[in-house]
């Protein structure tokens, strides 16, 4: 029997058993809690921004929002559920790359996406458990200490460019999505007033966080040119730097508006999206 033969068998059948998890009941169950934690944690993190742009400090990204539950009465039971939803979602995506057929471009694309959005779910996810578990982190600090990392490799500045463009076209991808109303293909939204409503907050929330994600990708790129890790600020960075433009807080406050309409956006996700 050629490798061929014998590998199209077993790919069917991992692919079968992907199936099935994904249909498990109390899986997609977890997985909607997923989706509602992440609502959660943009809620928090736009408040932040918010008190941000009128004066006050605060870290505004998934550190000070996971901070911040922490912080709170029964934290660190909440901090357990955020950690639960956001690893099952995670994973959930991992089934979701796997289930995609096909061997041309079109196909890669989809499953480097969903691969995307599962790292970025399992990393927040395994955060929100460090913190239950009191350790925490400073994702500032990560941030610079990686891209300090880089830039002392050979074609180091090449390497934080190419990041921060990555970066820079997600947060594109998060405004064209919000434009063209294509986040809608992942939800079942309800007819009428409700579904309308749901609309309105996904174009606002995903042209907020396009925006946010978008300075995030810059931010490393001027990290780069001016070989200065510190300018690599991540999310936290990248909503301060906002406010230090022209009419920065009156943008940032709508941003951090808009951050908070995706967070109410994930809740209405939670009930009625596609799995």
């Amino acid at each position: 029997m050629s490798h061929s033969s014998s590998s199209a068998p077993s790919a069917a059948s991992a692919r079968a058993t992907a199936s099935r998890l994904q249909d498990n009941h109390a899986f997609q169950l977890a997985a909607r809690t997923g989706f509602a934690v992440n609502g959660l944690l943009h809620l928090l993190i736009g408040g932040i921004a918010f008190g941000i742009a009128f004066g006050s400090g605060g870290e505004a990204d998934q550190g000070g929002a996971l901070s911040g539950l922490a912080a709170s009465p029964g934290g660190v039971l909440v901090l357990w559920v955020v950690a639960i939803g956001l690893l099952a979602l995670g994973l959930f995506q991992v089934l979701e790359a796997l289930l995609i057929r096909g061997t041309d471009t079109t196909a890669w694309t989809g499953r480097a996406k969903e691969g995307g959005k599962a790292i970025a779910y399992l990393a927040i996810g395994f955060s929100a458990a460090s913190t239950a578990m009191g350790s925490g982190s400073d994702s500032e600090r990560q941030t610079q200490g990686m891209t300090s990392t880089l830039l002392s490799t050979p074609g180091g500045v090449f390497l934080v460019v190419l990041l921060g463009l990555g970066v820079l076209a997600i947060g594109v991808y998060f405004i064209v999505k919000g434009a063209n109303k294509k986040f809608l293909r992942d939800i079942a939204a309800p007819a009428g007033k409700a579904g309308r409503s749901i609309t309105m907050l996904g174009r606002i929330g995903y042209f907020a966080k396009g925006i946010a994600i978008a300075v995030v990708g810059i931010l490393f790129c001027v990290a780069a040119i001016t070989s200065d890790p510190s300018e690599a600020t991540g999310l936290d960075g990248a909503l301060k730097s906002l406010a230090e433009l022209p009419l920065g807080p009156a943008i940032l406050t709508v941003v951090a508006l808009g951050l908070m309409a995706y967070g109410v956006y994930c809740f209405a996700r939670a009930k009625y999206a596609r799995l």
